[in-house]
Order: C-alpha cells, then sequence, then structure tokens
C-alpha cells in the first residue's frame, strides 16, 4: 500500500505526523503537486513534482493509485474519482470519505460552490486546529489498524 498526498494544499502540521508514521511503519509516501514540497530525506519518502495547471496533480493521482491505496486529501471531486478506483481517503481533519458518504459530501460541494458563485456565502474552511491533527493522526491509526498495518 502506498500513501499518496494531494500535496499543493496539505497542512504541514498533516504533511509531520505522515512523515512520522511512514518512518515508523516503514510505508511508501507520495507527496504530489505542482510546486517543491519540502520533504525530509527518508527512502520511504518523495516528493512528484507535476506541471502547473488545473488539477494535474489530481490527475496524476488517479492515473498512478493502486486500488488499496490512500489518498490524503480535502478535494471532494479527487475523492470521489479515488473511491470509483476503490483507493481510500482520509481529508486532512480525519474525516473518511467512502462510498457511504461520498455522494452526500459531492452535493454538498457543488451547493456550497453555488451559493459562492451568487455571492450569498464567502471563505472557507476554518483554519486547522491542534484538534483537527488529532482527529487525522487518530483517523489515520484507525485506517492502519484496519489494514493490519
Amino acid at each position: 500500500m502506498t500513501i499518496w498526498v494531494d500535496a499543493d494544499a496539505c497542512p504541514n502540521l498533516i504533511k509531520t505526523v505522515l512523515f512520522k508514521v511512514v518512518q515508523k511503519k516503514q510505508l511508501s509516501l507520495l507527496l504530489v503537486a505542482n510546486q517543491f514540497i519540502a520533504a525530509p530525506p527518508s527512502k520511504y519518502i518523495r516528493a512528484i513534482r507535476v506541471s502547473g495547471g488545473f488539477d494535474v496533480a489530481d490527475d496524476y493521482i488517479v492515473q498512478h493509485l493502486q486500488s488499496g491505496d490512500l489518498v490524503i486529501t480535502g478535494d471532494i471531486l479527487l475523492a470521489a474519482n479515488i473511491i470509483e478506483k476503490q483507493g481510500f481517503v482520509i481529508n486532512p481533519r480525519g474525516e473518511v470519505y467512502g462510498k457511504h458518504n461520498i455522494g452526500e459530501k459531492l452535493a454538498m460541494r457543488n451547493f456550497m460552490e453555488e451559493m459562492r458563485n451568487n455571492g450569498l456565502v464567502s471563505g472557507g474552511a476554518a483554519a486547522m486546529a491542534a484538534k483537527d491533527v488529532q482527529n487525522f493522526a487518530n483517523a489515520l491509526d484507525r485506517f492502519l489498524t484496519s489494514q493490519r498495518i
């Protein structure tokens, strides 16, 4: 199993958690971004820089993902594509996306996008808090345990 990270938008605190876990469990971690991403020297961690452009990093992940891989992303459209390819998804706040909830998440995403486009809502998600990092670490641990890793 490989852990993929949609690294352009992944908070550094979450990457730090991932760096520690993959070192300890000796798992492969691939950080995919269209900009330089700093990664500690490790035989388990690799940063992949793709060309700039809309969804280029997402497309790279979807193309190279294997069934059973885990992807860390907050991008609902990417999550839906990963789930369709039999992958697993955890967002940076520790929420697990799967067949059981991705339809609802897509509908809410589309609704909020329409609200923003019509000027009825502005802003985005709240800043990452320590509780979010802990929720992510717990979700990652539960996932790895469920996979017997």
